[in-house]
């Protein structure tokens, strides 16, 4: 499975929804492109500005096919429909290890999506693979876990320089009172957390909440 992240930037939460709503009237109104793609999901940011894309593709190929073929009338509809969207780039992926609460209680359906992305300095895939490797250890090893994580997903970039954690939460108040805890970030002050956060060669890194608003898949 090839997953696709992209980012655009629409600049208000009214252009958020009219943007939305050009998607799903673009691509409900046509054939299903190909049927190597999967799914196609798109968030609203808790930022009020930007959207996020997440699509599932069979492999990078089918991708580079579908944006030959069919992928510029859909965009040139939804520009018509919402001028003066800013596209901040694609990101290609694989992911590589996935972690989920086991509480039977838990919400089915997240309330929230956290999206964090580390930026490493070059290329680098043993490395990016060697941090969640670490970051697991950090989870496995937490004295204190916190409420409301329900699973995080973590996807390497095909060109070896960001690890990005697809993260579902019940609620994007447990996301922030996690943050708020004792600790740095959503992890307490232990060697292992503090391993993961001075990893040779971390760059940066951000962390942004989403609301899933449209899923799209073969009919």
């Amino acid at each position: 499975m090839a997953p696709f992240f992209s980012t655009w930037r629409v600049g208000t939460p009214e252009r958020q929804r009219q943007t939305v709503d050009a998607i799903a009237r673009t691509w409900e109104s046509r054939p299903w492109p190909a049927e190597d793609l999967r799914g196609y999901h798109v968030y609203t940011g808790h930022d009020g500005s930007t959207l996020l894309h997440h699509s599932q593709w069979a492999s990078e190929q089918a991708y580079e096919g579908f944006v030959k073929t069919h992928r510029q009338e859909r965009v040139d509809e939804i520009d018509t429909a919402v001028p003066g969207i800013e596209r901040l780039g694609l990101g290609r992926y694989r992911r590589y290890r996935s972690t989920r609460r086991e509480d039977p209680a838990a919400a089915v359906v997240p309330g929230c999506i956290v999206i964090v992305e580390v930026d490493f300095e070059g290329p680098d895939p043993d490395r990016q693979r060697a941090w969640v490797d670490a970051v697991f250890e950090a989870l496995e090893s937490e004295p204190n876990p916190r409420p409301g994580g329900l699973s995080a997903h973590f996807h390497l970039s095909t060109d070896g320089t960001r690890v990005l954690n697809y993260a579902e939460w019940e609620s994007a108040q447990a996301h922030v009172d996690a943050l708020a805890a004792p600790g740095d970030g959503v992890g307490s002050s232990t060697p292992q957390w503090e391993r993961v956060q001075t990893w040779p060669g971390l760059k940066s890194s951000t962390v942004n909440r989403y609301d899933h608003v449209l899923g799209l898949v073969p009919r």
